[in-house]
């Protein structure tokens, strides 16, 4: 597989050093990382997105500098906070990424209604933020960030302020579009039982400041993945590998 992600040697932070010497490559595969609050994983994701410049090292996305992949829409980014625009419909939300960028529109094989429909939302496609719940607001969220088709999707915690059942569904739907459409996916989050779910490999950062790569975890579960996966011994297996890159 070749490489869509590449970071070598790579250290970052603001007013003092978060990471350091973080080596990381992705491919076509869905790889989480995982940490304990303020280990880096944002700053991780900020750095691959082209958001933030490394201090040293070196950071490739899809042969060229995170910015200009940026710049060309070949990045979904998916955050915490659905941050939706509240004057506009569910609509009008997922297809800000085409006006922001014309060229966008030839990218994509899926329109923007039917990225409407696949995330259960066509009945609520005229409604405006404020009458939608979190887990909605985080569909649309997603929609937006599909609706380019991008190379690579970034995703920040995007269902850690979501109720349990709520997350279930989205998980569920994350793991449809991923096993419908493969992509380069780097998924932020800080729940094991999550992680192993969903990722091919899972990335464990950590450690004293500056966090390091403590190690990582090859998930060899078969696809398509179910719920039910959390009942098998090598699931658990699995999540108290992880567990222990973390102790």
């Amino acid at each position: 597989m070749s490489v869509a992600i590449a970071l070598h040697r790579v250290s970052a932070g603001y007013s003092g050093p978060v990471l350091r010497d973080i080596d990381l490559e992705v491919a076509n595969e869905v790889v989480a990382v995982v940490g304990r609050s303020g280990s880096g994983k944002t700053t991780l994701l900020r750095l691959i997105a082209g958001l933030l410049e490394p201090t040293s090292g070196t950071v490739d996305l899809l042969g060229v500098p995170p910015a200009i992949a940026r710049r060309r829409k070949r990045i979904g980014f998916v955050a915490q906070d659905a941050r939706l625009h509240p004057w506009r419909t569910v609509r009008q939300n997922v297809t800000l990424p085409l006006e922001v960028n014309r060229s966008a529109r030839t990218n994509g094989h899926v329109s923007p209604d039917e990225w409407v429909a696949r995330m259960g939302l066509s009945e609520s496609i005229d409604a405006y933020p404020h009458q939608l719940s979190g887990g909605m607001r985080q569909r649309v969220a997603l929609a937006r960030s599909l609706v380019i088709d991008p190379e690579v999707l970034l995703m920040d915690e995007p269902l850690a302020s979501l109720d349990e059942l709520t997350r279930e569904d989205l998980r569920d739907e994350l793991l449809r579009l991923w096993e419908g459409r493969p992509r380069s996916v780097v998924y932020v989050t800080h729940d094991i039982e999550e992680a192993v779910l969903l990722a091919d490999r899972v990335v464990v950062i950590g450690g004293h400041r500056p966090a390091r790569v403590r190690g990582e975890v090859a998930i060899s579960l078969p696809r398509p993945r179910t719920k039910a996966l959390r009942r098998e011994p090598r699931f658990h297996d699995l999540v108290e590998e992880v567990r222990s890159l973390l102790a």
